[in-house]
Formats: structure tokens, sequence, C-alpha cells
């Protein structure tokens, strides 16, 4: 499978409760924080949730 890196760009401060759990999920947990992780469909739900904080490019 392909990888993807997945960078925190924006603050989940006053963002609902599911999009905080979503990011802790996906491994961020600080602000321009970047995590690496295969690019399954389960991994790119979850950044497709949460879209609007990150931002992802192929590693």
């Amino acid at each position: 499978m392909a990888k993807i890196k997945v960078t925190q760009v924006k603050s989940k401060i006053k963002r609902p409760g599911d999009q905080k759990r979503t990011l802790e999920a996906l491994g961020l947990r600080k602000i321009g924080q970047v995590v690496e992780h295969e690019a399954t469909p389960a991994i790119l739900g979850m950044v497709n949730k949460v879209q609007h904080l990150v931002s992802v490019e192929e590693a």
C-alpha cells in the first residue's frame, strides 16, 4: 500500500468531540505534527472527516 503523511495545520479547539477523537486516533496532538500512515480505506476515511484540520501528501 501507499504511504501518506498527515500534518495537523489547524487547532482542534472548539471542534466537535468526534473530530477531536479522530485526530487523536490518527496520532496528532499538536499543530505542525506529522504522522505517516498506510493509505488504507479506514485511514483515508478518518483523514476525510478532518480534512479541514489537516494536510495530506504522498510519502
